[in-house]
């Protein structure tokens, strides 16, 4: 029964009394805020947020979406929220140019900055990092008050099951395109990275970079970081480095190594590290803690002169990309003295995924090319924990409990990391890892290296829990423990009931290994001793560490030095039962189960259980809310479902009835008066983009549309900004004036101030040239007035430029920008003009849906230069819609219509909102096909970036799918991957059956959404048209131009 013949624990040892996790969760982040050091129940991420967050060291912090999607920014915005001493956060969204935002703050500034000083720290990750970096080209020169900090937590989904590595290679096209204005730093340990995290705020010479292990080193509980040693600012990056115990690189192994790996410092690196500690005749290592600036004479000083072979080791996406290290090292060594063979190694994804998570993957390959035999660190010291459970049950917060039992204890350290899987399992599962071991004892060797999470495992755990008796039936999970070790089952089944509830392949798998299984059931005996459900949950778990201790103690453990032990850390009575009483029950209730082998299994009759795979990253806030890959849940139940489909687990706007505008009578359109009654955000409240839908009733409007149309809406500014404008022009908001009707200058109306500017008057619109032009002729200051006809000129072409296309500038900015420039209000009225209606495609079918008429719309806004937030105007109006408030909108025809015969073949492709006219081909078709009428083959793509986030309408989408109207769908989420994938991917693994249906079946093509797919698009079908039609590419170019003239290939893009 014992796991072991030692333990760090003696008989006399006192242990700490767990406490409520919640409560102490709490607590913990309202500690924090004074000093997160020397504190082992924090993680060393939450260290690294907290020195981010400080206003002594940034002015600004800006979250990105994919940082928090990996568990890293969540607090830093809490803490925005709750404390005076905690830097303000800007929420951003990662796209191409994402740096652009950071950089403008950073060159322009405000009055304010240049006081305080602009120091900005961003959150994201490798991915967000890659398209970061493009715009670090146009950083200004670094300075102590002005400087740009980036912390990297490294956490890559790859693969089709969206699996969690530590992969560096989305940077690998970036490394050589950085100024070297920016110092790039990589570390591996907890400690590190909390005093590498510290440095890059000492640096002030130069923009810095920090990129650190959040896969797993970061994520643990356990370690007591210290802070870093005082050192002040204005260093060199070396001697920054150096001042706080590191170097530039490191080198470990054989000081007369004939051979060297170069690689960054990593996960990787550690276990290369801690292999090399054992001994390897002949092999070093070079572990490279700052990538920029690169030091020549740094790293051929640490290479023993007796090498003749150096390995080098990147990652990149593909094994034909040439990495960055490589090239650094070759230019550093090519005609150095002696001469060395310079090999490169091009890790992939799919690889370093391998490496992470199969045992001694990573060794075996080093051995490969270097041809060393390698030991593997010694880990017989060290106590292996695994514990698998189900989030949000009374048994999920064992693993914290059973960290507390050894957190404080002198000489011993245990390290805890918890993963979780939403995806295979409903609800989810959890894989805990605690390590247990006497101080210095493979301290810095990563949970993942020492208890991989093996899917061919031979089994590393010394003690396995499964928590859950269903995951016995679900999921792989007994091939983790070791050969011969202690498998404990929280179950109600009895040992017969047992045998007969596990599968012939977990029967054999059990014999196999020659598991000693044990079962329990805390929940019954929670009942029977007839404690209050207050007190249950923490009953069960407190029943469950005393069968842990049992069997901790190994050959020591008896009833009495167990309740000895217990009595020392908690109360004699919990909820009116005594200790003892406990004791008893937890050591009488355990029972040893025996399995018997099962005959032979044929593969056939074998189940298929899963295996777990982490995926995703929880954060608990102090409210209470768990933030699971970015997304606020109420329930772990639903977690992969909020993922997968987030329009289901929004909830209902509250509705608020405003007051009704008046009809616009003035307008040319035809428009109609309707009313909001649904407005719902589609994506995860914390998401960058903001997807929404809307329906609106349309009852004894008369407004009637054919499917395809678009819904003209005429959209009203901002009210308090329109306010705050009148208030800095100096006129009341209240006051009639005249200005001439909409479209029609002949005819006149009256309306307030307020009425102009917030419905009729674009003032927050994109300024033509002319406007300049008019404006100087009302300026009374000679700067003001020449300012404004330069850029009204044809000289001032890329200064206007500039002010539109860059700075993004509104009429309303450029009446702040001259202030001498003052119209009168009406005159003002009739230079600026009119807001324009805004058309969206209508989202649903009228022969569906009734009196109704829905929209999906995405928010429009983005960051300036300047640091300032724009936003569209008329997608910022629908947004903030409450359900009751009227809407004037009009009808405008489109080209997205459905065939006259509809068996020909539908081929549709949607991007992101581009999907809202097909939602209505859809329900129409699906009408129909109940109603008994054929309809022909239906093939729909649509593309996004995230399924998580972005798979709109997914519920429905899956339905048709179901229901026979749509034929094939061609997914397409291009950042759920290591490679990107749009939706000319997925048409063309269709090729032959579009083919097909465009040439031979008069099918018909629609593509709705944004421009820029349309070339590959397009290319996509030549392509089709070229292999399986027999035609040639100018041919096939030309069928595809005549379908365009017969309204066959039909594009509705912006």
């Amino acid at each position: 029964m014992a796991l072991g013949s030692s333990t760090p624990l003696s008989s006399t040892t006192t242990l700490s009394s767990p406490g409520s996790p919640r409560a102490h969760d709490q607590k913990v982040v309202a500690s924090i805020q004074e000093n997160p050091f020397n504190n082992p129940r924090l993680q060393a991420s939450t260290v690294i947020e907290y020195i981010a967050s400080r206003k002594g060291a940034s002015s600004t912090v800006y979250v990105y979406d994919v940082a928090e999607q990996v568990g890293f920014g969540t607090l830093t915005k809490e803490w925005s929220k709750q404390s005076k001493d905690a830097a303000p956060v800007v929420d951003l969204q990662t796209r191409a140019g994402a740096g652009l935002s950071l950089v403008g703050r950073l060159s322009q500034g405000t009055s304010l900055d240049g006081v305080k000083g602009t120091v900005l720290t961003a959150f994201t990750t490798p991915s967000g990092l890659a398209l970061m970096a493009p715009s670090f080209a146009y950083l200004p020169f670094a300075s102590p008050s002005t400087r740009l900090i980036v912390q990297v937590p490294t956490v890559t989904s790859t693969g089709e099951t969206l699996a969690l590595s530590p992969t560096l290679f989305p940077l690998a096209s970036i490394w050589s395109t950085l100024p070297k204005n920016i110092a790039v730093l990589l570390s591996s340990t907890p400690q590190q990275a909390a005093d590498f995290a510290a440095i890059s705020y000492k640096i002030t010479s130069s923009h810095s970079i920090h990129i650190f292990d959040h896969h797993s080193a970061t994520r643990e509980i356990g370690h007591s970081i210290n802070p870093l040693p005082e050192i002040e600012e204005g260093l060199s990056v070396e001697e920054a480095v150096k001042r706080a115990g590191y170097q530039l690189f490191e080198y470990h192994g054989d000081n007369q190594a004939t051979t060297v790996v170069v690689l960054l410092n990593g996960p990787l690196a550690l276990s290369l590290k801690a292999a090399l500690a054992n001994g390897a005749s002949g092999l070093g290592v070079v572990i490279i803690n700052v990538l920029r600036p690169w030091d020549d004479a740094a790293i051929q000083s640490v290479i023993p002169s007796t090498a003749t072979k150096v390995h080098v080791l990147d990652e990149v996406p593909n094994s034909v990309t040439q990495g960055n290290l490589y090239g650094d090292v070759f230019s550093t060594l090519w005609d150095a003295s002696p001469k060395r063979s310079i090999l490169s190694h091009r890790i992939t994804p799919a690889q370093t995924h391998k490496f992470t998570v199969v045992s001694d993957a990573f060794l075996h390959f080093i051995e490969g090319i270097t041809h060393v035999t390698l030991s593997e660190p010694s880990l017989a010291a060290i106590k292996k924990v695994l514990l698998f459970s189900v989030p949000k049950s009374p048994l999920a917060p064992f693993a914290t409990f059973l960290e507390e039992l050894f957190i404080e204890k002198k000489g011993i350290l245990s390290r805890l990391l918890i993963d979780h899987d939403v995806f295979s399992k409903p609800g989810g599962i959890t894989a805990s890892r605690l390590l247990i071991a006497r101080k210095g004892v493979s301290e810095n060797l990563a949970i993942q290296a020492a208890l991989p999470l093996d899917p061919e495992t031979r089994g590393h755990s010394d003690f396995l829990g499964i928590l859950d008796q269903n995951l016995l039936k679900s999921h792989s999970l007994l091939k983790h423990a070791r050969k011969g070790s202690i498998v404990l089952v929280v179950t109600s089944w009895s040992a017969e009931e047992f045998s007969a509830n596990i599968s012939s392949t977990v029967a054999a798998e059990i014999a196999e290994r020659d598991l000693s299984i044990y079962t329990i059931d805390v929940k019954s005996i929670a009942n029977e001793l007839a404690v209050q459900a207050t007190f249950s949950n923490a009953v069960q778990n407190l029943l469950l560490e005393i069968v842990f201790l049992r069997f901790y103690l190994g050959a020591a453990a008896t009833e009495e030095t167990v309740l000895k032990l217990a009595n020392t850390s908690f109360d004699d009575v919990v909820d009116g039962v005594p200790l003892s009483k406990l004791s008893g029950y937890a050591w009488s209730k355990l029972k040893l189960v025996t399995v018997a082998k099962p005959e032979d299994v044929t593969p056939s009759e074998a189940p298929s259980l899963k295996i777990f795979e982490a995926n995703a990253i929880a954060v608990e806030t102090s409210e209470g809310q768990t933030v699971v890959n970015g997304a606020r849940l109420s329930s772990w139940h639903d977690a992969a479902k909020h993922l997968l489909f987030p329009a289901v687990f929004t909830p209902e706007v509250e509705t608020d009835t405003l007051q009704n505008p008046a009809l616009r009578p003035e307008i040319p359109d035809t428009t109609f008066l309707v009313t909001c009654t649904v407005n719902k955000r589609l994506t995860p409240l914390e998401y960058d983009r903001n997807v929404f839908h809307l329906e609106f009733d349309t009852s004894g409007t008369g407004l009637k549309y054919a499917i395809g149309e678009a819904l003209g809406v005429h959209g009203w500014n901002d009210e308090q900004e329109v306010l705050d404008f009148c208030a800095w022009y100096g006129v009341d908001p209240s006051r009639l004036i005249t200005i001439p009707v909409v479209a029609d200058e002949t005819k006149m109306h009256t309306r307030t101030v307020l009425q102009a500017l917030q419905q009729q008057i674009d003032l927050f619109g994109k300024p033509p040239k002319s406007f300049y032009t008019d404006l100087a002729e009302y300026a009374t200051t000679d700067v003001d007035r020449y300012a404004l006809r330069f850029i009204g000129s044809p000289e001032g072409s890329s200064t206007f430029k500039k002010l539109s296309e860059k700075d993004t500038v509104t009429f309303a900015d450029v009446l702040k920008m001259y202030k001498s420039a003052r119209p009168g209000i009406e005159r003002l009225c009739e230079l600026i003009g009119d807001i324009k209606p805004r058309h969206y495609s209508i989202a649903s079918a009228q022969s569906v849906v009734g009196d109704r008429v829905d929209l999906l719309v995405v928010t429009v806004d983005w960051m300036t230069p300047s640091g300032s937030p724009r936003y569209g105007q008329c997608t910022r109006y629908l947004a903030g819609l409450k359900v009751g408030q009227k809407v004037t909108v009009s009808i405008k025809p489109s080209v997205m219509k459905l065939p006259p015969n509809l068996k020909q073949p539908l081929i549709m492709a949607g991007l992101g909102t581009g999907a809202a006219p097909f939602r209505a081909f859809l329900q129409h078709l699906a009408k129909l096909a109940e109603e008994g009428e054929e309809i022909g083959p239906v093939y729909y793509y649509f593309g996004s970036r995230y399924q998580a986030a972005e798979y709109l309408y997914g519920e429905e989408i899956e339905a048709f799918m179901l229901g026979g109207v749509i034929t094939r769908a061609g997914l397409a989420f291009s950042r759920d991957g290591p490679k990107k994938v749009y939706i000319q991917h997925k048409m063309l693994e269709d090729s032959e059956a579009l083919a097909k249906m465009l040439h031979d079946d008069e099918g018909v093509f629609y593509l709705c959404g944004p421009t820029w797919p349309v070339p590959d698009v397009y290319e996509a079908l030549v392509n089709a048209l070229v292999k399986y039609k027999g035609v040639d590419p100018v041919k096939a170019g030309d069928f595809l131009e005549g379908l365009k003239e017969e309204e066959r290939y039909v594009l509705e893009v912006y």
